[in-house]
C-alpha cells in the first residue's frame, strides 16, 4: 500500500452540476454543485474508493498520463492527489455498533449511576485482547 496517490479526475460541467468520474478506477463517482465542493467530493470519493479496493487486496492500477486522456465538451481534467495513512486511521478506528447482552439488574444500576458502557466494554476489550490503549 502506497502512502499518496495521484489520479486524474473528469469534471464534467452541466447545467445542474459537476459530474466526477476517474477513468482509471470504474465506480468511482461523484458529483457536486460548485468547483470548490467538487474538488472536495473528488479527493473524498478517491479516498473511499481506494480503501475499499485496498481493503479488498484489489490491484491499484497506474493512473493514465493525462496528455492521453481524451475529453469531450464541457470537461476537464484535474489532478486529485490524497494521504492514505490519516484516512486507513480515521476509518479503522470508525465506531461500530455492537449488540451486548446485560442482566436487566446490572443495566439498571448501570444507567443509575451513568455508566458509560460503551467505554468500559473498550477498556474491557483492550485489556483481555492485551492491546495498545490507543487502537
Amino acid at each position: 500500500m502506497k502512502s499518496r496517490y495521484t489520479f486524474p479526475a473528469i469534471f464534467h460541467f452541466a447545467d445542474d452540476g459537476i459530474s466526477i468520474e476517474y477513468p482509471d478506477l470504474p465506480g468511482c463517482l461523484s458529483c457536486a454543485d460548485t468547483e470548490e465542493e467538487a474538488f472536495k467530493m473528488a479527493k473524498e470519493v478517491l479516498q473511499l474508493h481506494l480503501y475499499g479496493m485496498e481493503q479488498d487486496k484489489d490491484i491499484i492500477p497506474e493512473p493514465s498520463k493525462i496528455k492521453d486522456i481524451r475529453l469531450e465538451e464541457n470537461e476537464t481534467v484535474v489532478l486529485i492527489e490524497v494521504f492514505m495513512p490519516s484516512f486507513r486511521d480515521k476509518m479503522n478506528n470508525k465506531a461500530v455498533n455492537k449488540m451486548v447482552t446485560l442482566p436487566r439488574w446490572l443495566n439498571e444500576l448501570a444507567d443509575k449511576e451513568n455508566v458509560n458502557c460503551s467505554q468500559i466494554f473498550q477498556n474491557a476489550l483492550k485489556a483481555y485482547l492485551e492491546v495498545d490503549h490507543r487502537q
